[in-house]
């Protein structure tokens, strides 16, 4: 039985050799090379075809090669009854934790003033930042926002984080449900996006929610694109009331050139490496949901394809 790679932007080579040494020797089949559609028996995906997955009577996993899902159910004939796996990882949650720290350390530390400061020959000194009276908000508290939720509380921050259901992680108050979406906003000084984009969730960040929180808070968005409404950020951020944002995702990808984002002056972008898959991490993982599904076991980390996460 085989192993199909359908990965836009990922490196094959980075996963056979890794796959053959796990697994004692492995059929391992780059699309649009398929082969024998009946022989494929798991599909490590990243934004696969639409209509591509449905080709395969055989298939017992389909295996996103990253935490978030949502590029897989873009297709409307995705075969029912398929296991689906997002990848749960420690370099992954360590990546988007240290890039979340960094955005809010960046801002509360004022570096893009000193910075300006800099540029100009200025010398000159802000007050000191207050840590324990400068709140954090965290939209999602799986297991990424969790983690960096208590990262962010273990350097002295006030965290509150929100789930669409109600959760209790030691040290950080929680919220849930859309009053407890407002409640937390209106005390936030940071809001991170953790969250995966579902119907539910896709534009959360809008002009309501924006509004909710105080003056001068900063967003990160680490999550998905989907979950910001542009045109309301930008507003936002040209009104005053968001002092200005960091993000690492955009509802096109990559950024269009003559997007305005590009040019805002109180928007840092970077383009989608919050957290980048590392073969040689998730390999045994993979390796072990396909050993699993070929003995009929359960596995792992399996997506509710009513939820989509």
């Amino acid at each position: 039985m085989a192993i199909l790679f359908i990965a836009e932007g990922d490196d094959p080579a980075d996963y056979r050799p890794l796959l053959d040494q796990e697994l004692g020797g492995v059929d391992f089949r780059i699309w649009p090379e398929a082969g024998d559609a009946a022989e494929i028996e798991a599909a490590l995906v990243w934004k696969p075809p639409a209509g591509v997955l449905r080709r395969f009577p055989n298939l017992k996993a389909i295996i996103s090669l990253g935490a978030g899902v949502d590029h897989v159910f873009l297709d409307p004939e995705l075969p029912r009854g398929v296991p689906m796996v997002r990848l749960v990882d420690r370099s992954l949650t360590e990546q988007m934790c240290e890039y979340a720290i960094l955005g809010v350390l960046r801002h509360h530390r004022l570096l893009p003033r000193y910075e300006a400061l800099q540029r100009a020959g200025e010398w000159r000194k802000y007050p000191a930042p207050d840590t324990e009276r400068t709140p954090v908000g965290i939209l999602g508290l799986g297991v990424i926002g969790g983690a960096a939720a208590g990262k962010l509380a273990a350097l002295g921050f006030p965290v509150r984080g929100w789930s669409r259901s109600a959760k209790a992680l030691p040290g950080i108050a929680c919220f849930h449900g859309a009053a407890g979406l407002s409640a937390m906003l209106a005390e936030c000084r940071f809001l991170l996006c953790f969250l995966p984009l579902t119907p539910e969730t896709r534009g959360i960040i809008d002009r309501t929610t924006l509004a909710a929180l105080p003056q001068g808070a900063y967003v990160i968005n680490l999550a998905r694109g989907g979950h910001v409404v542009d045109e309301d950020l930008i507003a936002a951020l040209d009104s005053g009331h968001i002092a200005g944002a960091m993000l690492d995702v955009f509802q096109r990808e990559p950024l269009p050139p003559d997007h305005a984002f590009w040019r805002h002056p109180a928007i840092l972008l970077t383009p989608h490496i919050a957290g980048l898959t590392v073969a040689a991490s998730v390999v045994p993982q993979i390796a072990e949901t396909i050993r699993r599904a070929r003995a009929g076991k359960p596995l792992a980390n399996v997506v509710d394809p009513e939820r989509q996460y």
